[in-house]
């Protein structure tokens, strides 16, 4: 049995729902049970504006490998971006 792992950040971007494009403020990371997802557990982001309503949210739902992998990618291409003086810090 797992017990529930969360953790919020703020964090600043848009994410596209149904409703189309809307600006973030949240991340809520947590690591429990999927809802759809066909896994017993899963790394699970939601990116939020709590502002806007429970329309603006878009979920993920991501094994482990895929997460660790996403997070490898992220970091490589931040790295590409900073090297090529293309990232704004």
């Amino acid at each position: 049995m797992c017990t529930m792992i969360v953790q919020q950040i703020e964090i600043d971007g848009s994410g596209k729902g149904q409703g189309g494009w809307f600006s973030l403020q949240q991340a809520n990371v947590s690591y429990d049970h999927p809802f759809n997802a066909p896994m017993e557990h899963a790394l699970n982001i939601d990116f939020v504006n709590e502002a806007q309503g429970p329309g603006a949210r878009v979920a993920v739902e991501l094994s482990a490998t895929a997460a660790r992998s996403l997070v490898q990618t992220i970091l490589a291409v931040l790295e590409r971006a900073e090297a090529g003086g293309h990232l704004d810090i």
